[in-house]
């Protein structure tokens, strides 16, 4: 399978590709030791900073440093423009798809999506039915994972509505890169990330809530805790921002306010940014065995006295099945032509695509409807004969359960390795922060490489690594 080199093209050799130019003139002048021990230095960093993750259901490593590779992804100016105006459009759908189908479900009339695709969704939260968001907003923070195809060809493989993770080691690869390499960032003009934790700040404020006691609303992270696979991003972010981390014990409802434990006392709590899901949130109104949440916390924000981000049942976005449907979910609410592509998706609830998959699963790649960080995944092409007959049966067993797509020729990016640059594939996850008046695009986001010479896995939690994501200037 030929793939896109996103430094050298199709040729895989120099000349570089316009946007490397300055970065292969900069990378021929540097000694192959220097640049191995700068990496190990870069390691050592990620240590001591304690930028590590989880890995649930391994007992033998139940935290790992996540990899880093220090040549960076860039992406010229024209590139990154076409990508956010993509990206926008997206994400204003999304947000006008979750009110629709919690208030007058148009598109259901419509026939454009299935009732029982909303319906019969375990994501789908009945009781966020008739509730407006303060703002009109329900997702506040939105990650978009976008694969890349060919030199023109960017195409969205998922949409992450509910609690995008990753914007901490986006952030920290980049001021590991300009620590390590502040020669680059005096010669490239690269735009800057560094203002994101000041811009979520300020996107989570402008979606308080109208009873918002004071003009500068209190925002606090929910984290379920220490032991959470993305704790550390949830005490990065609390710190960067610049307010409270908390978790459920520290929270209690007073006099019809949430309110958080702090050395004055309780203090009324305007935006919570939660990484908690759903059914967590409030063991009044969801799962009662919940210890994670605050008891009536969603009965403050059913009264509007409360901002969650992102939003109670957001997550439906997130579905897989829905993904298949996104290009007419676009078209329905924009009026427009989706700009960014969608990935060819046969849903296997549906008859003849199951026997399509069924008679193809060696060639294509299988997701579980609800499944993340590549859990619950089938790569055809590089499974066994014992695992296609496995998957065989899972899908013949529940095929609501699964979707099927195209195995895709991703497009690779140079890592450092022992015989110099060697390509590997990648994917991004761009972040965008949304409030009643604007749409913010974080210039960049997060690379994600499948270290390993020819997966296309990039997840960390199945031997991925990550790199820094550079946008040029005009």
């Amino acid at each position: 399978m030929d793939c896109f080199d996103e430094m050298f093209g199709y040729d895989a050799e120099p000349p570089p590709r316009a946007p490397y130019h300055g970065y292969q003139r900069w990378f021929e002048g540097q000694d192959s030791e220097r640049l191995w021990a700068i990496s190990r230095d870069a390691e050592a960093s990620f240590r001591r900073t304690g930028i590590t993750f989880n890995v649930y259901g391994d007992d033998s490593a139940d935290e790992r440093l996540i990899p880093f590779d220090v040549v960076p992804r860039i992406l010229s100016a024209a590139e990154w423009s076409r990508l956010e105006r993509g990206i926008e459009q997206r994400v204003r759908a999304i947000n006008a798809f979750l009110h629709d189908i919690y208030h007058r479900r148009e598109i259901l009339r419509a026939g454009r999506i299935p009732v029982e695709l909303i319906a019969e969704n375990i994501a789908f939260l009945p009781e966020m039915i008739g509730v407006a968001p303060p703002g009109g907003i329900y997702t506040h923070i939105v990650g978009v994972d976008l694969v890349r195809t060919s030199e023109d060809d960017f195409t969205v493989l998922e949409d992450n509505a509910r609690t995008p993770s990753g914007v901490s080691y986006m952030l920290e690869n980049r001021e590991t890169m300009l620590h390590l390499f502040p020669e680059l960032f005096s010669s490239i003009r690269v735009r800057r990330i560094a203002d994101y934790p000041q811009a979520l700040r300020r996107s989570l404020a402008a979606c308080a809530p109208p009873e918002c006691a004071s003009s500068t609303p209190t925002v606090a992270v929910l984290t379920p805790g220490m032991l959470n696979s993305a704790y550390f991003e949830h005490s990065f972010l609390a710190d960067q921002m610049g307010c409270e981390l908390v978790e459920a014990s520290d929270l209690l409802v007073i006099d019809g306010r949430l309110t958080m434990r702090t050395t004055h006392g309780h203090e009324p709590v305007d935006v919570l940014y939660r990484r908690v899901d759903d059914d967590f949130l409030d063991p009044l109104n969801f799962r009662q065995d919940s210890a994670l949440g605050a008891a009536g916390l969603f009965d403050i924000y059913r009264a509007g006295r409360l901002t969650i981000a992102n939003a109670p049942g957001t997550g439906i976005a997130d579905d897989k099945a829905i993904y298949s449907y996104m290009p007419e979910i676009v078209r329905f609410y924009t009026g427009e032509e989706p700009i960014l592509k969608n990935v060819e998706t046969w849903r296997c609830s549906e008859p003849d695509s199951l026997s399509y998959v069924l008679d193809n699963l060696a060639e294509l790649v299988v997701k579980e409807v609800h499944g993340s960080g590549g859990y619950g995944m089938l790569v055809g092409p590089a499974a066994s004969t014992a695992e296609l007959d496995d998957f065989a049966a899972k899908l013949r067993s529940k095929p609501d359960n699964y979707i099927a797509q195209p195995t895709l020729a991703l497009s690779t990016v140079p890592i450092l390795a022992d015989s110099g640059l060697a390509p590997r594939h990648v994917d991004l996850r761009p972040f965008v922060l949304v409030s009643p008046r604007t749409i913010e695009i974080t210039p960049g986001g997060l690379t994600r490489v499948a270290l390993n010479d020819g997966s296309l896995v990039v997840n960390s939690s199945q031997g991925g690594g990550t790199k820094d994501t550079w946008v040029l200037a005009e």
